[in-house]
């Protein structure tokens, strides 16, 4: 059986360590616990489980962080859990099981990971994440003939499902440490460009949309080369697309973007976004042809409800109010109130994808 070491980052956790810790400590072999800088009682909670409780000095860097962490472990594996992880009892069951029967040869362990509010980045209601990592690697040799060194990790995709529970939001906390990404190194890299974006639509206040708008202009105004340059370029588009509709005096910006993409790289965020236009301008029938072509006709880049449930919403916003404004004699009340109903209930059975 393998040994595991759970190393885990924390700051001010006092509210949740304990329901983590308790769901996992009697699987490890060894917890470790860097705490970044925590003013409650986190480190005396953690002290309970370990004296293995060590301080670092946080330099928005998480990596920098983890690898600190990871620097302490003297086990097989190490378990990386957030503070605001638990495993139930099933699940608990699960990771036993996978310790009794891990093979060597495996490197990485991806389990589900699943959270049910407080979502930022994510498109479905579980997706793999890489969880369990062996410490020490060991490289070989494949291929019978014209051998060579083999350099991708063996991965391993189990069953144990972490439910992510955390008591709020942290979309502040993200955002400053984005900008200030930017400042120091220049730009982010298409992950972090992705995800940036991603919580910008997800949860950006027009104050968060604003301090980022200076990068994703430069973003979408001279990356447009490779293909690699056309996602980021269209992620762009799409930021500054919600930026200038919410400042509310950039019409002729919100127009260029938005049409452009249109003709260039239509999707739902983006018919979305001109579909909100014009509802909140009081233009139903043009709002509702946009939102229809978001739910309907275009593929989500960044946000999923754009294209799912805020889409839908739209659009019995838009019949409702079409429906309100026609006359009772008018024939075009019965297609209004027949598309309502077809979108309520549309809306009413929009779920969120399972992974």
């Amino acid at each position: 059986m393998i040994t595991i070491s759970l190393c885990m980052i924390v700051k001010n956790e006092e509210a949740i360590l304990a329901r983590c810790l308790d769901s996992v400590a009697d699987l490890m072999d060894e917890i470790i616990i860097v705490d970044t800088g925590s003013e409650d009682r986190t480190k005396e909670i953690a002290r309970r489980y370990t004296d293995q409780v060590y301080d670092y000095v946080w330099e928005d860097d998480f990596a920098d962080a983890r690898n600190f962490s990871f620097s302490k472990a003297t086990m097989d594996y190490i378990y990386v859990p957030d503070a605001d992880e638990v495993l139930d009892e099933a699940n608990h069951r699960a990771f036993a099981l996978l310790k009794q029967a891990m093979q060597p040869e495996i490197e990485i362990v991806q389990m589900k990971y699943c959270t049910q509010q407080y979502n930022t980045v994510l498109n479905a209601k579980t997706e793999y994440r890489p969880k369990l990592f062996k410490r020490l690697r060991e490289f070989t040799w494949i291929d019978a003939i014209h051998e060579t060194v083999r350099t991708a990790p063996v991965v391993f995709d189990s069953d144990v499902e972490i439910l992510h529970l955390p008591q709020g939001m942290h979309q502040k906390r993200d955002f400053g440490i984005f900008v200030r990404t930017i400042q120091k190194q220049g730009g982010l890299s298409d992950k972090l460009l992705n995800m940036y974006a991603r919580e910008l639509l997800k949860t950006g206040s027009v104050e968060d949309l604003r301090e980022a708008e200076a990068y994703f202009t430069k973003i979408y105004e001279t990356e447009m080369c490779s293909e690699e340059d056309a996602a980021r370029r269209q992620q762009g588009a799409c930021v500054l697309a919600r930026t200038y509709r919410l400042d509310g005096q950039r019409q002729n910006d919100f127009f260029k973007v938005a049409l452009k993409e249109m003709v260039q790289q239509p999707c739902a965020e983006i018919c979305y976004e001109l579909g909100r236009y014009f509802a909140d301008g009081g233009d139903y029938g043009e709002a509702a042809l946009w939102f229809y072509n978001a739910a309907y006709e275009t593929s989500c880049i960044l946000d999923i409800h754009t294209g799912g449930d805020l889409a839908l919403q739209g659009l019995v916003e838009c019949y409702q109010s079409m429906l309100d404004q026609t006359d009772a004699k008018n024939p075009a009340r019965d297609v209004y109130q027949q598309q309502l109903e077809g979108y309520r209930e549309a809306l009413q059975q929009w779920t969120l994808p399972e992974e």
